[in-house]
């Protein structure tokens, strides 16, 4: 049975009359949404609605991670799991035939709505064990995106992720490939607070799920020994950053992560997070290490002949007119060249306009030894040398490190002397910042020159410009003395503030009217709580949910003659959390004594109090305990306010030992107001 939404067929032979798995009302919306928008409109949506769902499913940005991949026009591709459609577009776009899979009709419906102008896409709906006998196996590439980790929900046997492995590999060709997004259950980003994608836990991951369940990440070497059990010998590791879902740059074993490149790591989209440290600087020593790709967030796994791209980088989180891509493509020969690509017909002026700024700058610096990097036109984009040295951020940095003044002050006069170069020219390279300058043994040269515009803009508002952008990486960069830096680059200091503002100024030409990923993570309002603020939030919780003993010994309670005693002091019994037991002595002069068993509305539950005096035990007879709470059961109390108490007169005189058993229930402080409560009175009072 084939249905046809636009020009996509939706392939319902094995469709088992049921979504067996469901997002629930998020998917209608998301459906309304492809039936009434068009896709140029979805970033309007998306910052509109502000939820991480339709960001999720909807943003252009998902398909970065296979956008990168040269498909051929020719190409007959498999996409398995595919979802509302995230990338199954830009497969589309570049192959001559896609085939999904995927289980739900809805979601296969919000797929073939939002790609209806395709004509060269299949959905198959159902269950991939029933559809698999049916596939072909002649597929250049199959993709499975967010989808290998969930492998033994429909593989039911004791090695799941090997078989489904067999069971994809069998319908390549010989020379096809099959490509593996997933996360790693060691990525940084677990260890620094953030929350293992699937379950929402924190360090699930981490501690090899110790929940169980269905879903399994892997580390690097995890993948690699189900690919060794499969008798799988050829295969590349790609690693997407920050993540595979919204991924900015690939980096590869050939070409990896440098100092300093891995600064956008605040990424909680879907649920708050805690910061336990600053990943940019951890990132940096893991680096030094050789360690990156144990600890990348995630995997980009291809199985079979390595691509020629050795690393690619998105600038497409902007206005459609200035959406690029940036690749280092690896030659036949071994040598390496750099590429710029349009992401879309309407950044193909960019292109141009990029060519004729290498002409203009070339000119402006005819006279003088800064080289402004070749550029050719290919016919998608333009062709750049793949050059060898350390960018002038990197040296700065280095200077830093080994704390060398001269040889920082030196970079930085020589820095200022290209700036002011012929400075009445009309051009000018707005982007000469510290990263665009590569410094070799003999020359240094503008690597990229992107934004420069045919008019003059003074070489001091360049630098500061640059000192901010440099700043931003923060980390060792501030040790930083800015005051001498300023005076040194002889500019005016301005605040990071002042700086702040022109940058957005910037940032808002370039993005147009989208806003970035980054302000769209603010959008959501998903919080990010450092360590110690959240340490301070638990000791918080912490005193609230401690005892507080005031005994009086004829002058009243008073806050100096009382004792706190925390959860951790208190004795938890045996298989009832939140139900304490505490034993305290209580000097012969003390007439009454009063418990405070928390600090916010609860119910409170006292399950025995007891007396020993003079080597004699009892129970104290409730009806002899006063509180400021309501009785809503024999011996359960209702506090709505922040003070709950029970007072306890004692035999003048005479030594004792109290012990008390309760347990609290925290109300919420919505709640708590709502409850109606009666007048205090005595406990099991008439």
């Amino acid at each position: 049975m084939i249905e046809k939404i636009g020009n996509v067929s939706l392939d319902l032979t094995y469709y088992p009359e049921e979504d067996y798995y469901c997002d629930g009302a998020v998917e209608d919306e998301l459906l309304s949404i492809v039936q009434e928008v068009e896709p140029s409109e979805y970033g309007r949506v998306i910052e509109e609605r502000k939820s991480w769902p339709i960001l999720y499913h909807l943003s252009p940005l998902r398909e970065n991670i296979v956008d990168w991949v040269p498909l051929n026009k020719d190409a007959k591709v498999l996409e398995i799991g595919s979802g509302c459609g995230a990338i199954t577009g830009a497969l589309a776009r570049k192959a001559e035939s896609v085939t999904c899979i995927d289980l739900s009709k809805k979601r296969s419906s919000i797929n073939a709505y939002r790609h209806k102008e395709l004509e060269n896409v299949t959905i198959k709906v159902g269950n991939f064990q029933d559809i698999e006998p049916s596939l072909e196996n002649d597929y250049d590439y199959i993709f499975l995106i967010g989808v290998f980790e969930y492998a033994q929900a429909y593989i039911n046997t004791e090695r799941p992720y090997e078989e489904f492995l067999h069971i994809v590999k069998k319908h390549c060709k010989a020379d096809g490939k099959v490509a593996i997004a997933i996360e790693n259950k060691f990525g940084l980003k677990y260890f620094a607070g953030c929350r293992e994608d699937h379950l929402g836990e924190y360090f699930t991951g981490i501690e090899d799920y110790p929940n169980k369940g269905v879903v399994r990440t892997f580390s690097r070497g995890g993948l690699e020994k189900i690919l060794k059990a499969c008798q799988i010998e050829d295969y590349s590791f790609y690693y997407p950053y920050p993540d595979y879902k919204f991924m900015t740059t690939l980096f590869s074993d050939e070409r990896l992560p440098r100092l300093g490149e891995l600064t956008s790591n605040l990424r909680n989209f879907d649920r708050s997070r805690l910061l336990l440290f600053d990943e940019k600087p951890a990132f940096d020593g893991i680096i030094r290490e050789e360690a990156f790709p144990m600890f990348s967030n995630s995997y980009f796994l291809l199985i079979g002949q390595a691509e020629a791209t050795v690393y690619s980088k998105y600038s497409n989180d902007r206005a459609a007119e200035y959406a690029i891509r940036t690749d280092i493509v690896k030659e036949k020969s071994g040598n390496w060249h750099v590429e710029k690509h349009p992401m879309n017909p309407a950044a193909k002026g960019h292109m141009e306009q990029i060519l004729h700024a290498k002409e203009l700058l070339s000119d402006k610096y005819s006279q003088s030894d800064l080289v402004v990097c070749e550029c050719e036109p290919k016919e998608d984009g333009l062709v750049f040398p793949y050059l060898s040295g350390k960018t002038l951020e990197e040296l700065l940095d280095e200077c830093l490190e080994r704390e060398d003044t001269k040889q920082l002050e030196q970079l930085l006069e020589k820095y200022m002397s290209y700036l002011n170069y012929n400075k009445d020219y009309p051009a000018t390279d707005y982007d000469l910042i510290f990263p665009n300058l590569l410094i070799t043994e003999n020359s240094w040269q503008i690597i990229d020159y992107e934004w420069t515009y045919e008019r003059t803009i003074q070489p001091e508002e360049i630098a500061q410009r640059a000192l901010f952008c440099y700043m931003l990486g923060k980390g060792k960069r501030e040790k930083l003395n800015l005051d001498l830096t300023y005076k040194i680059m002889k500019i005016e200091h301005l605040s990071m503030e002042e700086l702040r503002k022109k940058e957005l100024n910037f940032q808002r030409l370039v993005t147009g009217e989208r806003k970035s990923l980054s302000q769209l993570r603010d959008l959501l309002h998903e919080e990010v709580l450092p360590l110690r603020d959240a340490v301070a939030i638990y000791q918080n919780e912490q005193a609230l949910e401690r005892m507080q003993i005031y005994v009086d010994d004829g002058h009243g309670f008073r806050e100096e003659q009382s004792d706190f005693y925390t959860p951790e002091q208190l004795a938890e019994t045996e298989n009832a959390p939140k139900r304490y037991r505490l034993e305290i002595p209580v000097p012969n002069q003390v007439k009454q004594l009063r418990m405070d068993p928390a600090m916010f509305p609860c119910l409170v539950t006292l399950h025995d109090v007891t007396l020993k005096i003079q080597d004699k035990q009892s129970t104290v007879a409730l009806e002899r305990i006063r509180s400021n709470g309501s009785i809503i059961a024999s011996n359960t109390f209702l506090f709505r306010d922040n003070d709950p108490n029970f007072t306890l007169p004692l035999d003048y005189g005479k030594t004792t030992v109290l012990s008390v058993e309760y347990s609290v229930v925290r109300l919420p402080d919505k709640l708590a107001p709502l409850i109606a409560m009666e007048k205090p009175r005595k406990l099991f009072g008439r």
